[in-house]
């Protein structure tokens, strides 16, 4: 694996990819660090660890994650790339459901092009919203539920409004266009990379984080040699399973029918259907953390007067709690055959194959051909789906029971992990292409059998 990666700094064209996506990663990480103007640092840092102890492992924490701590020293790329990344998840939903934009999704690369300017102008909407209520929330942070003394703002008002929100979505329209240069002119796809460096910026924090840990305190540290060992097999087998789930997929045979058309011989050729076990990726744990949190910050605002009842309840909805890993489980289950039935359309795939004279052996083209597609892919989503709840869960389990700092916990499963793994297994494979195009070893050198003569 290491001649892998010398051996890409030895081919031009993928030397100057690679030094390209480098260069404009680490501009991200500037403008995740630049703060906006008019904001008191030290009280900020202060409403941050309420939030924190108030939301647990939360939304808000997750993207704080995914805007590499941007968001928690509210810099000018605090937004971050989730504007860009919500916009494209709302064009994807309303594709499956407004003709309109399905009709321009079939026109190809044109409608491709339309679709991609629609989803930049609701990014900026997304970003004008969402900085105004930043910029409202830090003015009067005791409707928000963070501390209000010292006061967040030097000098509130509409200028730091207007300044705040122009700064924020100039910064994440500017992380969002190099995104798409990254894809254009780098190696990988470029929104998943900025996220994925992000992510990983977080990891010395966690490093340190967990070696507290290991300190004695009067004598007595809280972890030992023993949960270090249980800590590291946890985390391979954890990232061996991730691996598996994000590789793992169900391929039906395909066999097309042989056309002769003047003195060419179309089809007649055998491939197969790859069905992914986990088709929605990480969008169900987003989601359910999204509609979860919500739930949980409103019952903790009612008054202790109205009742025990809504107490109690917000207390068992505590990150960790059973109801919590319970209720989280099942939003996980319901969002990931949910994604699957928006996005998922067995009826087009099956006149697809039928117009091209391609059928599934031993089922009958049309109809047939798509009751078996939904059926296959309701079976391998019920097995993805459990296996992306274990996964899931994992951080808030080791926050809870094993008392561990929720900054490493996220390394341990979850989004964080789903994300790195599909994300390193995508732009392996990349620059594995460009490898093997040019007669080097990929990373995974293939054996070659000897004769015995």
């Amino acid at each position: 694996m290491f001649s892998a990666f010398v051996n890409s700094f030895k081919i031009p064209e993928l030397r100057r990819r690679l030094l390209f996506a480098f260069g404009l990663m680490f501009i991200c990480r500037i403008v995740a660090s630049v703060p906006t103007p008019g904001v008191n640092p030290s009280a900020l840092q202060l409403a941050i660890r309420n939030i924190e102890s108030d939301v647990g492992g939360g939304f808000l924490p997750m993207l704080d994650l995914f805007s590499g701590g941007a968001l928690r020293n509210v810099a000018v790329g605090a937004l971050g790339i989730m504007p860009y990344i919500s916009a494209s998840i709302i064009l994807q939903l309303m594709t499956a459901v407004v003709p309109s934009l399905e009709r321009m999704a079939r026109e190809g690369d044109t409608g491709r092009q339309k679709l991609t300017q629609i989803t930049r102008y609701l990014t900026i909407g997304i970003c004008i919203v969402q900085a105004l209520t930043m910029a409202m929330a830090l003015e009067k942070p005791g409707a928000f539920g963070m501390p209000a003394d010292p006061p967040l703002v030097d000098v509130p008002g509409w200028p730091f409004r207007l300044m705040t929100v122009l700064s924020m979505t100039t910064g994440a329209m500017l992380i969002m266009w190099l995104g798409e240069q990254i894809t254009e002119y780098g190696i990988g796809n470029g929104i998943s990379l900025i996220i994925t460096v992000n992510i990983v910026s977080g990891l010395p924090a966690a490093i340190f984080a967990l070696a507290g840990r290991f300190q004695q305190v009067g004598g007595v540290a809280h972890f030992d040699i023993f949960h270090l060992a249980g800590l590291v097999l946890m985390f391979l087998a954890v990232t061996a399973g991730t691996v598996a789930l994000t590789q793992g997929q169900r391929r039906v045979p395909i066999h097309t029918t042989k056309r002769v058309v003047g003195r060419k011989v179309y089809g007649g050729q055998n491939t197969y259907m790859p069905l992914r076990v986990n088709y929605s990726g990480v969008m169900p744990i987003i989601f359910a953390s999204a509609l979860l949190m919500f739930p949980v910050m409103l019952l903790r605002r009612i008054p202790h007067s109205w009742g025990w009842f809504f107490q109690r309840l917000a207390a068992a909805m505590g990150m960790g709690e059973p109801l919590y890993l319970i209720a989280y489980g099942l939003l996980i289950l319901f969002f990931s055959y949910f994604w699957v039935a928006t996005q998922f359309n067995p009826v087009q795939i099956a006149d697809d194959l039928k117009r091209n004279g391609g059928y599934v052996p031993g089922i009958r083209p049309g109809r047939p051909t798509a009751d078996f597609l939904d059926r296959t892919m309701s079976r391998i989503t019920l097995a993805g789906a459990v296996f992306l709840t274990v996964i899931a869960i994992i951080p808030s389990v080791l926050a809870k029971v094993m008392e561990v700092p929720w900054q490493v916990a996220t390394f341990f499963g979850g989004t964080s992990l789903l994300i790195i793994v599909g994300v390193a297994l995508d732009t392996m494979r990349q620059v594995e292409s460009h490898l093997l195009m040019r007669h080097y070893d990929g990373f995974l050198r293939k054996g070659k059998l000897r004769s015995r003569r």
